[in-house]
């Protein structure tokens, strides 16, 4: 049964220490719960024994986007926010270096093409904006070092994505912090916090605006179920330890909308199959078909490809574990599959994840979608990774049993 080999596979990594603890929820599109599972601990600090379960609160990292993105959508419905104007007059320290082109490693002076280039906030939700993350980029890393930073550290969005270029807006696709600046956007559009717009837009119509939040320490009920991080050694092997000096802030204080929101999975779960089930409360259904197709265009789409195939890194942190084979377009929402692998997703599911090993998805043709929290590292790690899979795996298998019953 498809249900204990799920239950086997995470089981077996608790035990072995690859996993402190972990909560995963699956549901369809008539919403009903089609798994969940929650089992080991919150945290591996000496004198903490608190369960990992469904109400225990995560930094979910990336997988924040998808939140920005419908926010950046409703600030839009109201008005607010125009998706194709440029940006630039909102958010005037982005874009600011233009483009860099060059870098002398002796006299580490970088060198640069100017560029007012207008940026949308299409091309900051789709990464085509020009921004790339420091911290995957080897160039702005030398660019981060000349100048004695650490990158993506500091409180602001400004401090962490005001950087070069490393193309002209429109042109291309790299991984960035295009949702950081979306949500600052919606910040100076709406004249609120990013806190307080979801919260008023999506937590408290959801009913969870308890178990979510840019600022859980602030909150002393979510405060008290903060999962702890850990690691596994440098070979990336278990058992995982206590990661008491990992902030996956780098010091942030604003609301960061790419990698900011800590949740529990119960809320997020509510949140996903809310946006899966396209709820009439989040966003119209306009703003839903808009969230969901495919934005590229062919030289986007072979770029985005390129890109992700072109490292071991790269593949790690941004294929999710879907074969290169697979044909990859990007959304609003996430990657999006231009094909289907049978028994694990069908073509034009839609999924992302996050640097602390959690990840979501949504199969649309097949009607069921998912969520995996836990608090561990390396980033994205391959082994956990493919714990998550088998869940999916086995989520299809449910999902299909029950419909051809």
């Amino acid at each position: 049964m498809a249900a204990e080999r799920i239950d086997k596979v995470y089981e077996d990594a608790v035990a072995s220490g690859l996993l402190p603890g972990v909560s995963v929820i699956a549901g369809d599109k008539s919403g009903n719960v089609l798994y969940r599972k929650s089992l080991g601990k919150s945290s591996l600090k000496d004198g903490k024994d608190a369960a990992f379960d469904e109400s225990t609160v995560c930094a979910i990292a990336s997988m924040s986007k998808l939140m920005t993105s419908v926010a950046v959508l409703r600030a839009v419905e109201e008005g607010k926010l125009d998706l194709d104007a440029d940006a630039r007059s909102l958010l005037p320290e982005m874009g600011q270096y233009g483009i860099i082109t060059g870098f002398d490693a002796e006299t580490k002076t970088p060198s640069y093409e100017p560029d007012s280039t207008p940026i949308t906030l299409r091309m900051l939700l789709t990464h085509t904006s020009g921004h790339e993350y420091d911290w995957l980029s080897p160039f702005l890393g030398q660019w981060r070092e000349a100048r004695g930073e650490i990158p993506w550290s500091g409180p602001r969005v400004e401090d962490k994505s005001a950087l070069p270029l490393i193309f002209k807006p429109g042109t291309r696709w790299a991984y960035g912090g295009g949702h950081d600046w979306a949500g600052k956007a919606v910040e100076v559009g709406t004249g609120q916090r990013l806190e307080e717009f979801m919260r008023s837009r999506f937590w408290e119509p959801l009913g969870i605006e308890n178990d979510i939040s840019f600022y859980p320490k602030e909150n002393p009920n979510i405060k008290e179920r903060l999962a702890d991080f850990a690691t596994l050694n440098e070979k990336g092997e278990p058992p995982a330890v206590d990661c008491p000096e990992f902030d996956i802030l780098f010091g942030g204080t604003d609301c960061l909308g790419g990698a900011g929101v800590f949740s529990s999975a119960s809320a997020y779960f509510k949140f996903l199959g809310a946006v899966f089930r396209r709820d009439p409360k989040l966003l119209t259904a306009a703003s839903y078909e808009e969230l969901f197709r495919p934005q590229l265009d062919a030289d986007g789409e072979e770029a985005l490809n390129a890109y992700v195939n072109s490292s071991p890194i790269h593949q790690q942190f941004l294929s999710r574990g879907i074969p290169p084979d697979v044909r990859k377009q990007w959304s609003f929402a996430g990657l999006v599959a231009l094909s289907g692998k049978d028994g694990w997703f069908s073509k034009g599911s839609t999924f992302w994840a996050g640097v602390s090993s959690v990840t979501w998805w949504m199969d649309h043709e097949a009607g069921h979608f998912g969520t995996a929290l836990c608090q561990v590292l390396p980033p994205m790690h391959p082994p956990v990774m493919a714990l998550h899979t088998e869940f999916e795996k086995g989520v299809w298998e449910i999902s299909t049993t029950r419909t051809q019953k």
